[in-house]
């Protein structure tokens, strides 16, 4: 059951509340929830404590908890996921003490989706923020930077989760790459 079908037939199953199902969808998932993870942790600064197995547990709980689980697809399910390990990330940049060392805004570059660079806790602090700000300007194009640069998605994979055209993607990931480069740089 590890196609795109089984992993949406799971979903299904966990929204209805079918709890062998939420059992069920962890192995399905887990490889997928592991790339995202990684994605993440790639942009965290060397020696960050918190590793690739404890941001998809800690992702998965919050989605359990929130009763999230279930989705519309799978892309939406990782799309969630991604999110939730997002912000998983910024309540431990959090708790780290950011604020208690001065939190003084960090300039960040955000390259190409497929370049990483190291963020300390200032800095995915700073992208949360400026994300949060580019929701509230526009809830689409935040969500677009949320699935390209943390989730991983590709530009057909995200014009599928929005049921657009893939040219509208990728004209609303520039217009949203320059927009966060504006306000973070």
């Amino acid at each position: 059951m590890t196609s795109a079908s089984g992993v949406t037939r799971l979903l299904s199953a966990v929204q209805s509340g079918d709890e062998a199902a939420i059992n069920q969808l962890m192995p399905v998932v887990y490889e997928q929830l592991r790339r995202i993870a990684k994605r993440h942790l790639a942009h965290q600064r060397p020696g960050h404590t918190l590793q690739t197995t404890d941001l998809i547990s800690e992702a998965y709980l919050k989605l359990v908890k929130l009763q999230e689980v279930g989705g519309k697809n799978r892309i939406h399910f990782f799309a969630l996921a991604s999110r939730a390990m997002r912000s998983v990330l910024v309540d431990y940049a959090r708790k780290r003490g950011y604020a208690k060392r001065g939190g003084n805004p960090v300039r960040v570059s955000l390259g190409d989706v497929d370049q990483a660079s190291e963020q300390g806790a200032g800095e995915i602090i700073a992208v949360d923020e400026a994300l949060s700000r580019l929701s509230a300007l526009d809830p689409r194009k935040s969500q677009i930077v949320e699935l390209r640069y943390f989730g991983g998605l590709t530009v057909e994979e995200t014009a599928e989760f929005f049921g657009v055209s893939d040219w509208t993607i990728k004209r609303e990931w520039r217009w949203a790459r320059a927009w966060l480069h504006r306000e973070l740089g």
